[in-house]
């Protein structure tokens, strides 16, 4: 085949996207304007220069100028001219970027795919995609970053996460913001889910917490105040609260009266009267606590003390939801202390009333001693009331209740610093039993299957998911070690969920067909299709060369959050041969151990250094065989990857078979020949040798399948080559129809890729 029968036209539309440029073969004899005549161009919408073979063209000439060999159109970007119609010094650095790029690396690239002269530096110049990207990683994409901040301040969110945000580490209630979710096993500082309160019994007080751990059942391992476990406080107790059952330590339905804030009681003066509880709600029980700040006494001459005492009452009455009063005022209590103490007394009384709603109100009925040698102060600490109902709270979550008496083990700050290692309880499928009870897993598998199924995920019915491939994966995931420990305190979306489980097991989800499905990043040896250029498009086969930059990552520093110290942490791995000068940093959400992060690190550093070359191509129906991340095999001359064709005739004695087009053996070569199935499957490659002629073949030994020579049924394909380069193995990562036809996109696949070094031996033991 001659140069000039490879002409080629290229429109690049933006400058900065250069993989979405589009190539197309041209008639070499046409000139520019009637190409563009034939495409139904008759003026570009933004300004455009033309380049062919890396010479620019003036607009004046393309009538008159052919294409005979590459013919660039580059779209220049706008702005950067200071209105007016300044000179744009954007398009100025844009050309000299585009004669660089033309000079230094087109030559050597298109003489590498079998061009010479201007024409491989035309070539070269159109199909290289020069990339700042830090990392490349095609077939399981990089983790977006708007995931829980690990870095004190709680990232960018309105109410930081209290589990991994640093600062924002404990127990806050979180209004309007999501129920957590808990994954696998973690440290959780679990939300309040009530106003906390406090009571007095004995003269000490007592803390009343109700925490919610998260929707669904979990195995507590540890409860904690800050590090401790909370055994060590024998002043706390604790009740956890499994889905569906009730609070039983405590009433965790009490609301307080703001207003109430350690007023003096004053005899002859009522304080007071102050709304108990909201419009629309109604209490049973009204709380009333009373404080004696200095303690209740007189001290004598003698030098000891003599009892002192003191009396008040309080008066209730109900109120309507605009504070209109209901009834007159009723006494509530009218209560006595005597003592001879200096020792701060404080008192807790509960009432009980009819279900309303209600305002009180508080006297002094004795005289204060206002001698300094005299204890006599009598303040209203606190009025509380116990609504009617109790709580309701969605019948999947697991609550945790805490009564804790305030000593100087507890202070204020620790009493909100309660935290719990718990472990998530799920089901799980198997295809023999179907759903087992829920069981503590720490599983990516089955924790993908409950974002799906849940009510608060997408409330899938099981035929709407892949779950065979699912228990597949649980295995290997479970062998491997590759857990997801993560907890959803934000507002994500159920895809980005879904992406963030599947991303710690080196995965991805796709929808196909109505059904969610998953497909892990593995080592794969079988091809599921054959691609020739007997079933491949003419013009149509496109390949991109992500070309490696300033900015491109030589090593990875993966962030996890470490089950070991529940800290942030990184690692940093690279591949031999690296400097790792220019680490890429990864944030991997769910992951808590370093043995995992190094296996993902390699494997991201791998991909980025040999996974940099994607091919598109168009093909018929048969496209829609494989599907993403399947492995498929491309034969094609004009890259040199193998050679490709039809068997016209076969001969079962001799294993002989008749080939549509020339193949060419290489002394001291093993050389193989893979067939294509009529499912559109791969059989082989099988050995074979030399025949009488370039177009003959014999088979070392008889191929598993039936050879399809005539009119009956479409001729066997065919890919032939030396062994381990017979074709082009890559990984699919779209399939797109188009009208009669399906586009396929892949990238170039390596088997160091999957290696524990990133070395090119595919023996090496996998990551």
């Amino acid at each position: 085949m001659s140069e000039v029968n490879r002409s080629a036209v290229i429109l690049l539309r933006n400058p900065f996207q250069p993989s979405q440029r589009e190539v197309m073969v041209a008639d070499p004899s046409q000139t520019i304007r009637q190409w563009l005549g034939t495409q139904g161009i008759a003026e570009f919408e933004q300004p455009t220069v033309c380049l062919k073979n890396g010479t620019q063209v003036l607009r004046a000439d393309w009538a008159v100028t052919p294409i005979d060999g590459v013919v660039l159109f580059i779209t220049l970007p706008q702005g950067g001219g200071g209105g007016g119609g300044g000179k744009n010094p954007l398009r100025t650095v844009l050309m000299i970027a585009v004669m660089v790029v033309a000079t230094v690396y087109g030559g050597p690239l298109g003489a590498s795919l079998g061009f010479s002269g201007n024409l491989a530096t035309a070539v070269g110049s159109a199909i290289i995609m020069t990339t700042g990207s830090a990392l490349v990683s095609a077939l399981v994409p990089l983790p977006t970053p708007n995931m829980p901040s690990f870095a004190a301040g709680g990232g960018n969110l309105a109410q930081p996460s209290p589990t991994y945000s640093l600062q924002g580490q404990g127990n806050y209630a979180r209004l309007a913001q999501p129920i957590p979710v808990v994954y696998g096993r973690h440290l959780v500082y679990p939300d309040l889910a009530a106003t906390p309160y406090g009571e007095y019994q004995g003269n000490e007080q007592y803390l009343h917490q109700l925490h919610c751990i998260g929707l669904g059942e979990y195995d507590i391992e540890q409860l904690r105040i800050e590090d401790t476990p909370i055994a060590s406080f024998e002043e706390v107790t604790y009740q956890i609260v499994p889905p569906g059952s009730p609070v039983t330590l405590f009433n965790p339905d009490v609301v307080t009266a703001p207003e109430v804030a350690g007023q003096e009681l004053l005899a002859g003066t009522w304080t007071g009267g102050f709304a108990i509880n909201p419009a629309d709600s109604d209490v049973t029980h009204i709380g009333i606590d009373i404080l004696l700040p200095r303690g209740l006494y007189y001290a004598n001459d003698a030098g000891g003390l003599d009892s002192r005492s003191a009396s008040w009452k309080v008066e209730a009455r109900a109120i309507d939801a605009e504070g209109d009063p209901l009834s007159d005022w009723f006494t509530l209590g009218s209560e006595n202390l005597t003592a001879a103490t200096t020792t701060p007394q404080r008192l807790s009384y509960k009432y009980s009333v009819a279900a309303g709603r209600y305002e009180v109100r508080a006297t002094r009925l004795d005289g204060k001693d206002t001698n300094s040698r005299a204890g006599h102060e009598v303040r209203w600490g606190e009025a509380r009331g116990y609504l009617a109902g109790g709580i309701t709270f969605p019948d999947n979550v697991t609550l945790l209740a805490i009564r804790m008496r305030a000593t100087d083990n507890l202070s204020q700050r620790s009493s909100r610093l309660i935290n719990c290692i718990v472990t998530r309880k799920l089901p799980v499928w198997s295809s023999e039993s179907g759903w087992s009870t829920p069981v503590t897993t720490r599983s990516i598998a089955w924790a993908f299957a409950d974002i799906l199924r849940a009510s608060y995920g997408a409330k899938l019915p099981d035929a709407r998911i892949d779950l065979a491939t699912l228990a597949q994966l649980d295995q290997v995931w479970t062998s491997r070690g590759d857990r997801f420990d993560g907890v959803f305190d934000q507002q994500v979306t159920v895809w980005e969920a879904l992406t963030r489980v599947a991303r710690c097991g080196r995965a991805v989800p796709f929808l196909q067909g109505g059904i969610v499905r998953l497909v892990r990043d593995e080592a794969r040896l079988l091809p599921v299709a054959l691609f020739s250029p007997r079933n491949i498009v003419k013009n149509s086969l496109k390949i991109q060369y992500v070309m490696p930059g300033e900015e491109t990552a030589d090593a990875v520093t993966v962030e996890f959050f470490s089950s070991r110290t529940w800290k942030p942490d990184e690692v940093t791995v690279s591949l031999p041969g690296s400097s790792s000068a220019n680490p890429a940093k990864l944030r991997l959400f769910g992951c808590t151990t370093e043995a995992h992060a190094v296996r993902e690190g390699l494997y991201l550093a791998a991909a980025n250094r040999y996974r940099r070359r994607i091919i598109t191509l168009r093909t018929e129906l048969e496209g829609l065989i494989p599907t993403y991340g399947d492995l498929i095999a491309i034969a094609h001359d004009m890259p040199s990857w193998g050679a490709g064709g039809e068997i016209v005739a076969w001969d079962a004695d001799t294993y002989t078979v008749t080939l549509s087009e020339p193949v060419a053996f290489v002394d001291g070569q093993e050389h193989v020949m893979a067939l294509r199935r009529r499912d559109g499957g791969v059989s082989g490659p099988h050995a074979v040798m030399s025949g009488r002629d370039a177009q003959q073949v014999v088979f070392a030994d008889r191929p598993d399948i039936r050879i399809e020579t005539g009119l009956s049924a479409e001729r066997t394909h065919f890919a032939f080559g030396v062994a381990k380069h017979w074709s082009l193995l890559a990984r699919v990562i779209a399939v797109r129809p188009r009208g009669e036809q399906v586009e396929i996109t892949c990238v170039a696949e390596h088997p160091a890729v999957h290696s524990a070094d990133g070395s090119v031996d595919s023996s090496a033991a996998p990551i």
